[in-house]
């Protein structure tokens, strides 16, 4: 899964390689904060800081003895650094050293993710105003109901992935922590005080409480922030698939020299970026699930929850990074086809504009279903026989009898119906 989707940065942020190099970094943080609290000799931690380094090979070879990456790799460490080693991991159990990491690791992936935040955001900004007023259809339950224009489709758009980065932003800094706390989180062979000074040379903040991990409610939240992400991508996908179906072909997907669709049909354009960030949303939204699921383990700790992380951490990071600056790219090149988009309006004949008749129908005294009914006749006649509303209606004969030509010629004017567009786009990108 890494190697396919993960990008360059993000795909080096995950590497074994690069793991134990911020396991490392936790514990020289460690080692650091012994020696400013005098704990270990000054000159002891510069050597441990000068020596400390591993071969990846050889942590395997030795976790193929101990079953335990963490003693295999303190191991690795041990024999790069000699004597003053016994100084490395005082006090540390395990998660001590892996649960830091891993907020190193989330907020470093939490960065990058960020940048493909900004990109989305900015070419939906730059799609919203340059095609605000573009009248077109809207739909509900897949059906012609009134206009709206393709300026608001991706306001609506922007304004979503504004509150997916908000969201984002806050789990990111909820899982900004480390803990240093020891085997059941008492600090028995530790202190707060050294917790805190380990913590913020990493960046991090220390975790009030912690057990003998950080508690899993952040995790939770973290992948969960992200399915909702990849669920706005899956939601924008779809639309762009509804819109470059044959029959609607409003927007392409751009198709780049020597593309193919088919290995049969040489005539095919398919959506097919937008088909694979659906498949991918269903993906991450099953792993938020197991992060949800880690939330609750035995007392102060089991284990339970760590293979489940080795999987979801990389995986999840990877897919929408590669997600969010997909859907960038096809945002890029979209094709928007402003013939097709006129034809569409047309295409039910006007009876978009039955609701405007009917509201001037009940301003002038009419029972609001008496003058529904008036209307939903004339309608239901020009979809049975593919005629024109505008030109029924105006030769409409109870119609004419409680409105004037004015009436008519107002209640047809497209316009109407992107009055308040400038509101909208005001409310959206100046926030008012």
């Amino acid at each position: 899964m890494l190697e396919r989707y993960s990008r360059p940065g993000m795909r080096e942020l995950w590497t074994l390689e690069n793991k134990f190099r911020v396991w490392l970094e936790v514990e020289l943080a460690v080692t650091k904060g012994w020696a400013e609290l005098g704990k270990v000799p000054q000159d002891v931690c510069d050597e441990i800081h000068a020596k400390a380094d591993f071969d990846l090979d050889r942590i395997l070879e030795i976790e193929e003895t101990t079953k335990h990456d963490v003693i295999a790799f303190l191991s690795a460490v041990e024999e790069k650094v000699g004597p003053s080693s016994r100084y490395i991991h005082l006090g540390c159990t395990s998660s001590d050293i892996v649960d830091t990491a891993n907020g190193v690791l989330l907020t470093r992936a939490g960065a990058i993710l960020s940048e493909g935040v900004d990109r989305i955001l900015n070419v939906l900004d730059e799609l919203a105003h340059k095609h605000k007023g573009l009248i077109c259809m809207g739909r509900t339950h897949g059906i012609h109901a009134e206009p709206t224009t393709y300026g608001l489709k991706f306001a609506g758009f922007y304004a979503e992935f504004t509150r997916h980065k908000e969201r984002f932003d806050a789990a990111r800094e909820n899982i900004r922590v480390g803990k240093l706390s020891g085997a059941v989180g008492t600090f028995a062979h530790l202190s707060p005080e050294l917790e805190e000074k380990a913590c913020a040379i990493l960046g991090l903040k220390a975790d009030p409480h912690s057990t003998q991990i950080v508690q899993r409610d952040r995790y939770a939240q973290f992948f969960t922030s992200l399915a909702m992400m990849a669920g706005g991508i899956e939601r924008l996908g779809l639309e762009l698939r509804h819109l470059q179906r044959t029959e609607v072909s409003e927007v392409e997907e751009g198709f780049t020299k020597g593309q193919k669709g088919s290995s049969a049909m040489p005539h095919k354009k398919n959506p097919i970026s937008a088909e694979n960030m659906c498949g991918l949303a269903r993906l991450i939204r099953s792993n938020s699930m197991a992060a949800m699921e880690n939330q609750a383990l035995w007392h102060e700790r089991d284990i339970s929850h760590s293979s489940v992380e080795r999987v979801i951490m990389p995986d999840t990071t990877a897919l929408m990074d590669y997600m969010l600056h997909r859907m960038s790219g096809v945002l890029e090149r979209l094709v928007v086809k402003e013939e097709s988009i006129q034809r569409n309006l047309m295409g039910s004949f006007g009876l978009f504009y039955s609701q405007r008749i009917l509201n001037k129908l009940i301003a002038t005294g009419l029972k609001r279903q008496q003058a529904y009914e008036m209307v939903q006749k004339v309608a239901l006649r020009c979809w049975e026989n593919r005629l024109q509303f505008e030109d029924e209606i105006r030769v409409d004969a109870e119609v004419n009898k409680h409105l004037a030509t004015n009436d008519l010629d107002e209640a047809f004017d497209p316009s109407y119906y992107k009055r308040y567009e400038d509101v909208v786009f005001s409310r959206v990108f100046e926030g008012d």
